[in-house]
Parts: C-alpha cells; structure tokens; sequence
C-alpha cells in the first residue's frame, strides 16, 4: 500500500511522508509510532484487491483507523505523488516511468537476475546440478554483455528487487565483472570470477535477525557456502575465490589470516568488491554509508586490506562519486548521480532537484554534455535540505546493473 503519515516530517523516521510500504520493518516502525489514523492510496498502491474496503473508486479522501484503513480519494493521490517522492526503493517510484527506455531494462534485468539467484538458492543443496547450470547461465548471460569492447555504464536501479537477499550477491557479480574487465581478464577467468561472485554467500543463512549474530557463526558462512559449491562441482579455482571473499591483504581477513600474496587474482577483486557493497548495504540499513563514503573509507582506512592496483582500478571505473552518490553541483544545486561510464568517471549524469520540474517529469542531465557543470563537494542525505531530499529520494539500499553505452550523437546544448 502506498500511504501517507499525517503528522510532522520530524515525528517519524521515514524520509518522506509519503511512501509504498514494501517490508515487515516498516510496518514494526509504523505501529511503533502509535499513530490512530493513517490514510493510503489505491492509485498508486499494488494489492490484489480493494475489496474488503470497499469500492476505492468511491470512497471519500480521509484517514481511517490503522485496523481499518480506507482509501483516499484519487485527486488526493496525484497530489500526494507529485508532493512526496515513494520511500526509496518503491516498486512504484514516479521517477521510474520517466526514465528512458535503457533505464528501464536495466530495472528488468536486475529484478529477473534477483529472481533467478532465488531460484537457485533454493535448489543449491537438494539439486546441485540444477544449480550449477542456472549459475553458468547467469554468469554466461553477463558475460555477453561485459566481453565485447565498447563503453559500459554503471547505473543506479531506481526500483527494489523485491528479493533483498538476492541484491547482494547480484551487486556483488555485477561490479566484480565490470572490475576484471577494466583489469583485463580474459573471458575464461572472467566467468570464474562471475561464478565466485554469484556464489559467494549461497550457504549464508538469509534471516537477519535483531542484533548481529556471534562472530564465530558469522563466520561459518564462508565454509558453508564453499561446502555448497563443492556440491555443485565447481572448479577450484571458483572455491579458492569463494574461500578468499573476506581475507584480506594484510592478513585481518577470515577465516584463515592469509596475505595478499597467498591471495588469488579472483580472491582479491571478489574481496574488495564484497567490502564496497558491505560498506554501502549493511544488515541494518541505518548503518549504511554513500556510495562516496564507501569508497573513501575504503582508500583512506582500509587499503592496506586491498590489492592496490585493484582498489585504484575500482575507483577509476566507479568514479570518485559512484552512483548513488549526493552532490552539490558547481552551480549550487543538489543532485544524485544516477549513472557513471566507466570510461568516463568524472561526467556522470545526474538526476537534479527542480522544485519547477515535478519529479515523474525529471530527466537526468548528462554532465559530460556541459562541460563548465562539475561536482563541488559530495553530501549525506541528511546535510540536504527537506524539499530537495523529499524529492531525490537518496536510496536506503544501493543496485547496480549495467548497460552499454549509446555513444552521443547530438552537439553539446546550452546548460540549462
């Protein structure tokens, strides 16, 4: 249900007041805050049915009780969609059907890639031939796109997966291909690292609890998730990566303390790029850094973990403000990147705050077309102001897919 909260913006944690709910979580925060009356939307929610509430094309625009809830009138509706962006993540964020068709794919593919990674999580143990040939499909059907030369862009998925379990280890895949592909591995090695990758934590238990389990649990995953691929008859060198996906170079990792020259090449992208995603979706989603952030606590705390030739390569292709990231432009306005080429890291296109322009109009601006816009400084969500952060929305959880690049075929136009 999409609904709105009738009280103060600083009554409740959400970052909008009105958003879809699309978690248990959200639902636990939204009793917690005691409220006795809360009002939805028809049009813009996504239920099987209105029934038991009532005819919605009829009912009158008010609050009802939270054991009650009745739908608000549809003028009320576009107002609340164009007044207050969905939470971030919303399946049915208005940003999202103003993006161009590329944009959109990439949304699709992401969520089909989830969905498939649920698939084979569930027949890992009990079908492991089954698993292994949906994993080789995945990877080989990644790698199509990855291995032909041309420019690729990393773009920041405006919609949820539905599947959190299954974000990460696509996130995971994704960026560890596009990394080896700016190192230049070869194809074969390169569906190794995929398949790593895509495996990685299939043996880690998918409950997240309330407060962080033992570290000596937490740490069983990695033999766990090796154990399942094993069954799966895997090479060993997809083992070795898998094994190697939390050790680090100097030796702080687990489970064995190895250094970075026991470390394969697989090992060592698969590690780093487990640490950016980690840094950027946390268990607990409040502990979540920037995209900026990450990779500046990766470069300025922990390169003595990494492979340093890697971590710059990571860096130049995901830019010094991977997407995701908040920013304050040259010229004063607040803006999210949305989109990085890798081979052109410093012009992102970015999604800028409009109060003229309603957001399900937005379209991205493509900073390599206007050459005098830069970035000045990168932002967290909550140094923005209320309207501007209301309206970009800055992602509670960061997706990444990726697509080719179209190569510009128009001349540089004015800044607008």
């Amino acid at each position: 249900m999409y609904i709105q909260l009738e009280v103060g913006w600083m009554r409740h944690p959400f970052p909008v007041n009105s958003f879809r709910i699309v978690s248990d979580s959200q639902l636990q925060t939204l009793k917690a805050l005691g409220l006795d009356a809360i009002r939805y939307f028809p049009a813009l929610s996504e239920i099987a049915s209105f029934e038991s509430v009532g005819d919605a094309d009829a009912a009158p625009a008010h609050a009802a009780p939270m054991t009650q809830l009745a739908p608000a009138a549809p003028g009320d509706a576009a107002e609340a969609a164009q007044a207050r962006p969905p939470e971030p993540g919303s399946a049915l964020e208005p940003a999202s059907h103003a993006l161009p068709p590329l944009w959109r794919r990439c949304d699709e593919r992401f969520r089909a890639a989830a969905r498939e990674y649920m698939q084979l999580y569930a027949c890992a143990a009990a079908q492991p031939e089954q698993a292994l040939a949906k994993s080789h499909g995945m990877v080989q059907g990644y790698l199509q796109d990855v291995l032909p030369a041309g420019d690729l862009v990393i773009r920041l998925l405006s919609e949820s997966s539905g599947h959190r379990q299954a974000e990460h280890p696509v996130n995971v895949t994704v960026l560890c291909l596009l990394l080896g592909r700016t190192l230049g591995m070869n194809a074969a090695d390169l569906y190794e690292l995929g398949l790593a990758a895509l495996l990685h934590d299939i043996g880690k238990d998918p409950k997240p609890g309330a407060t962080p389990m033992p570290r000596v649990q937490y740490e069983r995953h990695v033999g766990d998730s090796v154990a399942l691929a094993m069954g799966m008859g895997v090479s060993s060198d997809v083992l070795t990566a898998m094994a190697q996906h939390h050790e680090f170079a100097d030796g702080s990792g687990f489970p064995l303390h190895l250094i970075g020259e026991d470390l394969s090449a697989a090992g060592k992208v698969l590690c780093l790029v487990n640490a950016y995603d980690r840094l950027c979706n946390p268990e607990f989603a409040q502990e979540g850094q920037t995209p900026h952030e990450a990779l500046s606590v990766l470069y300025a705390q922990y390169r003595e973990r990494f492979d340093p030739a890697i971590l710059k390569a990571f860096i130049r292709m995901m830019g010094v403000y991977p997407p995701g990231s908040v920013v304050q432009l040259a010229d004063g306005r607040f803006a999210m990147v949305v989109s990085v080429n890798s081979s052109r890291p410093l012009k992102p296109q970015v999604l800028v705050y409009d109060a003229q322009v309603p957001l399900a109009q937005a379209l991205p601006l493509d900073l390599e077309m206007f050459e005098e816009i830069g970035i000045r400084r990168s932002l967290r969500p909550d140094q923005l102001p209320r309207e501007a952060l209301s309206y970009l929305s800055p992602r509670q959880r960061i997706c990444y897919f990726f697509e080719r690049a179209v190569e510009p075929c128009a001349p540089k136009e004015q800044a607008p």
